[in-house]
């Protein structure tokens, strides 16, 4: 009996990797930093981070918040029915494949998935496929509660990803002004798969896993159904740092999941308010996003040239301009007691004592301040630095 639960249990592991989400997110958080590779080289001619960034923090950044919700969700005992399920694969699988990750919220597909259902029942009520048709699903019933609750309990993790993670691996490149300059706009493209189990009614899993575990209440059966789940985000910051902006709009997405997961609850005693949580929960994320590009649009550029100094756009990983604490958006007036103005001037300074650098430096703040950093021959010739021009 212990090795066929062992090897039920493989099973299991085996059917969640094969699952085209998974694959299809790994080959899409490829392409993300394929095409980010091209963007930075195409604007410094160099890149920040290794093309295999993206793929490496597909899961590594989102394991815990998948664990919290398997738990919730689990131990709440939220069940959602298996069509449900499938469609909400179906529009994340086209969405990767779009690369327009803008509409990648969890949200949207909860939402399109289970109004979908509603569509199918309309007008292609007479559907059948292996014995499951669309007038199966109760949508005034309990998926009424649980396709809210659960919605908005993956905007909350959105939320949480995006203000802890989302600015981490900003991506800065150059782009024109009103003026006819090349200021630098940072990008957050990222792909977080999120493995969820889910309380699904019937033998779900039996079929590929005769022992795999279920429960039953009263006359039904349940299974827990492991399912990779994706949260897209992309958002450019020209007027904001990164690290200023993606905080905030995390912390708006997982507001608004708490305001769904409150409203989804009511469908408890009326299950039409659940639909109306998706609505909110829908209509609010599309909010979030527009009032934050709108705004990055009509306010200035962080990192535009100046006609004094090099302004700093970004900064490689361990190099001597990350050791001496360097960040984006910073002016290099001198080097070595040289004033300097443009990337060939920097150049030229920083080879003129290559054993030490002198900088003197305006930070974000306005204020002046002088920095020094003992070179050494391996170190990058131009201190690592990603400089508008």
């Amino acid at each position: 009996m212990s090795e066929q639960v062992l090897m039920d249990l493989v099973k299991a592991v085996a059917l969640f990797f094969l699952n085209p989400v998974w694959l299809v997110a790994v080959v899409a958080a490829v392409g993300l930093g394929y095409f980010r590779v091209k963007r930075e080289r195409r604007s410094f001619h160099v890149r920040l981070h290794p093309g295999l960034t993206e793929m490496k923090r597909v899961l590594a950044e989102s394991w815990l918040p998948a664990l919290v919700l398997s738990v919730l969700i689990s131990g709440v005992g939220l069940t959602v029915d298996a069509s449900w399920l499938v469609l909400v694969s179906a529009l994340a699988i086209v969405s990767m494949m779009t690369f327009y990750y803008q509409s990648a919220s969890p949200i949207y597909f909860a939402a399109l998935a289970f109004f979908g259902l509603y569509a199918m029942q309309q007008f292609a009520g007479d559907f059948n496929f292996r014995g499951w048709s669309p007038a199966d699903v109760d949508l005034f019933g309990e998926i009424a509660l649980t396709v809210p609750v659960i919605a908005g309990l993956l905007l909350i993790a959105e939320g949480y990803l995006v203000r802890k993670k989302a600015a981490a691996y900003a991506s800065p490149f150059l782009t024109k002004t009103n003026r006819g300059l090349r200021a630098a706009t940072f990008l957050s493209k990222r792909l977080w798969l999120l493995p969820v189990v889910f309380l699904v009614p019937g033998d779900f899993m039996t079929a590929f896993a005769p022992y795999w575990p279920q429960f039953t209440l009263g006359a039904t059966a349940f299974s827990f159904v492991p399912v990779p789940l994706i949260i897209g985000f992309s958002q450019v910051a020209r007027s904001s740092y990164p690290e200023l902006l993606f905080p905030k709009m995390g912390q708006a997405i997982g507001s608004l999941g708490i305001i769904v997961v409150v409203f989804g609850a009511f469908a408890w005693w009326m299950p039409i308010v659940g639909w109306v949580a998706l609505v909110i929960g829908v209509i609010g994320r599309m909010m979030v996003t527009i009032i934050v590009a709108v705004k990055e649009r009509k306010g200035g550029f962080i990192a535009a040239p100046q006609s004094a100094g090099v302004v700093i756009a970004g900064i490689l990983p361990e190099s001597p301009g990350a050791k001496l604490g360097l960040v984006p958006g910073e002016c290099i007036r001198s080097v070595n007691g040289i004033q300097v103005s443009n990337e060939k001037e920097l150049y030229d300074a920083i080879q003129v004592n290559a054993a030490h650098c002198r900088l003197q430096v305006i930070g974000r703040d306005g204020e002046v301040r002088l920095m020094q950093q003992v070179l050494f021959r391996h170190d990058h010739h131009r201190l690592g630095l990603l400089v508008v021009r």
